[in-house]
């Protein structure tokens, strides 16, 4: 397969497309930007190719092309344009994202059933955000088959790049969520807290709007999920009370200011910090009878574990010249022990509880 990163001069790509020519592949390297797309194609030996995401030009670009990843955020926007151009040209299509409303998308039944009449794979979510908690999630399946509410969260200690906290910039006007009863279900910020021992002790958590929201649905059926992080005592409930100024924050000269700063600051954390950082993965499955699951794993930092899990799935694919078409997340492409076989990664603990 000749398959293409789209977005290789941003933080991840780029380090993607690094580690991939490290590896002896040969990804095209793409993106919005001429200037850092030939720098770094000439600095790797890549072909290169420059082009927006406008439905023509993305459509002329990926014709000779069978797969890409996808790495140009925020996925909101232009994850849609390149799955278009994906099933008009029979390109498979993975991305990096963890953002719901892509999921949601990439997974709704016109979608999937398109995918699977033009022989075109769609996975969402091949790097941190979702492939280590979608992996919970289907163990976690695997051994409470009856399981009617999923709880999934992690801690992790590495900085943030820049793509990532425009993300998180775009949603502080908008709410939480969940999945109840099958459907996703908003709540404000900060209203529900709970103690989780995500693998170093009891941490005071709060539930997010984590992807697994939407993706570990698809991947187990199970119809309750909520999604946590650790944070300080003292931001679990500020973030109830950050919630009541969403409008305020989700304005037009708010979102403005607070995205130039971060053009003007942040960059990303360093290869040391990468390197030096671990996540601890956690996921807690009950029952209707009051049985608890609990499945536990570490990872290597999130931006490590993205590259490797993103080239992990790349290369299956690639080396594999099959591909089964429709709408997966990686767990369902490639089981639950799949999180097990990246690198950088440990093996399942697992504990049982009777309420």
């Amino acid at each position: 397969m000749k398959w293409m990163i789209y977005g290789a001069n941003g933080y991840t790509g780029e380090l993607i497309a690094r580690q991939a020519v490290k590896q002896g592949m040969t990804p095209v390297l793409a993106g919005r930007r001429a200037d850092a797309i030939a720098k770094l194609g000439e600095e790797l030996g890549c072909e290169t190719r420059v082009f927006n995401l406008s439905l023509d030009k993305a459509t002329r670009q990926l014709e000779d092309i069978d797969l890409v990843l996808h790495c140009a955020g925020p996925f909101a926007d232009t994850s849609r344009p390149m799955v278009e151009a994906c099933l008009a040209t029979k390109t498979h299509y993975l991305d990096i994202t963890g953002e719901i409303e892509v999921f949601e998308y990439i997974h709704s039944k016109k979608r999937a059933k398109l995918a699977q009449e033009v022989g075109v794979l769609l996975c969402s979510g091949v790097g941190f955000d979702v492939i280590p908690t979608d992996c919970v999630a289907r163990k976690l399946k695997e051994l409470m088959p009856d399981a009617m509410n999923l709880a999934l969260g992690f801690s992790a200690a590495a900085g943030i790049s820049r793509g990532t906290l425009k993300t998180a910039i775009r949603g502080l006007g908008s709410s939480s969520a969940e999945r109840k009863d099958g459907e996703l279900t908003p709540f404000p910020l900060g209203e529900k807290r709970r103690h989780i021992d995500f693998g170093r002790g009891k941490k005071t958590a709060i539930a997010i709007p984590w992807g697994d929201v939407s993706t570990a649905y698809y991947t187990t059926g199970i119809p309750n999920i909520t999604t946590w992080v650790p944070v300080p005592t003292a931001y679990a409930y500020g973030a109830r009370l950050l919630s009541w100024f969403g409008p305020i924050l989700g304005s037009d000269a708010v979102q403005g200011k607070l995205l130039r700063y971060v053009d003007e600051h942040v960059s990303g954390p360093d290869k040391s910090e990468r390197e030096r950082s671990s996540t601890y993965v956690w996921g807690e499955a009950t029952n209707a009878s009051g049985r608890k699951v609990i499945v536990r794993i570490k990872t290597a930092s999130t931006y490590a574990f993205t590259v490797y899990g993103a080239l992990e799935v790349v290369s299956r694919l690639v080396s594999s010249g099959r591909v089964i078409p429709g709408s997966f997340t990686p767990a369902m492409l490639f089981g639950s022990h799949f999180i097990e076989e990246i690198e950088g990664s440990s093996s399942f603990v697992v504990d049982e509880v009777r309420l």
